[in-house]
């Protein structure tokens, strides 16, 4: 029996791809999102701004793809965090925690040299859809 063929997400609820790849893909009962950075919906423009204003703008990126999927913050298990300052862990977890509420994914925090558009963050993360 062969798997399931991956459903691409699209929404315009979030940022385009910049490039060769997708908002996420659904396989099976997965959806894998791409890293969001601070890019605001239908302008593509960086945020920019402090860790907080980053990190609020890429969860709402990531919540309209969870939305596009048929699912949300409950069901996300797993996030990878990359930050250019893990000095800002601090300010960049109360606003994750604020968003996200009684969902904890499992997670990891990796510091990184840097990211696209010189973004303070950015996060992906694998949903149950």
């Amino acid at each position: 029996m062969q798997p399931a063929h991956p459903t691409t997400i699209h929404t315009p609820d979030a940022p385009a791809a910049l490039g060769p790849y997708s908002q996420g893909k659904v396989f099976g009962h997965h959806l894998f999102t791409s890293g969001q950075i601070a890019l605001v919906p239908g302008t593509g423009e960086f945020l920019g701004g402090t860790i907080e204003a980053q990190t609020e703008q890429v969860l709402k990126n990531l919540e309209a793809i969870l939305k596009a999927a048929g699912t949300d913050w409950e069901r996300v298990a797993q996030t990878t965090v990359f930050m250019t300052d893990l000095a800002e862990f601090g300010a960049m977890n109360a606003v994750y925690e604020r968003i996200l509420g009684a969902a904890k994914p499992a997670r990891a925090t990796v510091g990184v040299a840097a990211l696209p558009k010189g973004a303070k963050i950015e996060i992906e993360m694998v949903a149950f859809v």
